[in-house]
């Protein structure tokens, strides 16, 4: 019976701005990157269909 068997996992700790970077390993930075570009792409959405609806409701408003 292992000693290290009911310690628990350690949790991913996710991406800080600002944190050290230097403890992490190529692996973990490339991680990294991957999720940051992928936080990227969504916000990016999120924000072209608030100023697609922005400028709808904009143009709604000048009709009146």
């Amino acid at each position: 019976m292992a000693i290290f068997d009911d310690e628990p996992k350690k949790k991913a700790r996710p991406h800080e701005i600002g944190q050290d970077l230097s403890l992490l390993s190529v692996d973990e930075l490339s991680e990294r990157i991957a999720i940051l570009r992928d936080e990227i792409a969504r916000l990016e959405a999120e924000l072209k269909t608030k100023s697609t609806t922005k400028s709808a409701a904009e143009a709604l408003f000048r009709r009146g």
